[in-house]
């Protein structure tokens, strides 16, 4: 009697997806490296944009113009800054509770983007002025003008959300679970033999 092939270590399992103490390693490692970034820009930005003009660049494709957001994108909700918080905290819970089942590798990447997306801005809320969980969030990048005319001024971790959507839709879209299975294709291994088994015996 031959034992049915194990997945190796740290490769894949046999419903088609990586492990899952990889899956959530990727997700938490590119979640950080989303948030170190922002944390690290928004740094320079008030370092080297205060008191200072927009910067052109890109032939004013882009300008580096510091502004602080008590809202979100165009100022939408700044007298109700307590409510991101509120909702940035559901976000992480919710993240956590999918990394639960997490086999993907690209949904783990996707979750990463928006978990550290997330923090970026979380950390603004609580810790930076005028008060806690009413802190203004640090943005600095602008598209096509040097305050935000064309398109809300914007930070690393508000792309980083943006991407990290964007690819979820897409994954969505395509039928990737976040197991790994691909919807319509991949079938649980013990539900197709079941369903094989039923098949023969009918037919005897």
């Amino acid at each position: 009697m031959t034992a049915a092939p194990s997945a190796e270590p740290g490769r894949t399992d046999p419903g088609g997806g990586t492990r899952r103490p990889r899956a959530v390693a990727i997700l938490a490692g590119v979640a950080l490296v989303a948030l170190l970034a922002d944390l690290v820009t928004k740094h320079l930005a008030l370092a080297a944009l205060t008191d200072r003009e927009p910067v052109r660049l890109l032939g004013g494709f882009v300008y580096l113009s510091l502004t602080r957001n008590s809202g979100a994108a165009w100022s939408i909700g700044a007298d109700h800054t307590w409510v991101f918080p509120l909702i940035t905290i559901g976000v992480v819970g919710w993240i956590v509770w999918m990394a639960l089942r997490l086999r993907s590798l690209p949904w783990a990447i996707s979750l990463g983007l928006v978990l550290g997306g997330a923090l970026g801005n979380l950390v603004d809320r609580i810790f930076r002025a005028p008060s806690p969980f009413h802190g203004h969030v640090v943005d600095m990048i602008s598209l096509f003008d040097p305050y935000g005319q064309v398109w809300p001024v914007f930070n690393l971790a508000d792309s980083s959300l943006v991407c990290g959507v964007l690819l979820a839709v897409l994954l969505e879209l395509t039928g990737r679970q976040r197991d790994g299975r691909r919807a319509g294709r991949d079938r649980d291994p013990a539900t197709t033999d079941a369903a094989s088994g039923a098949e023969q015996r009918e037919r005897a």
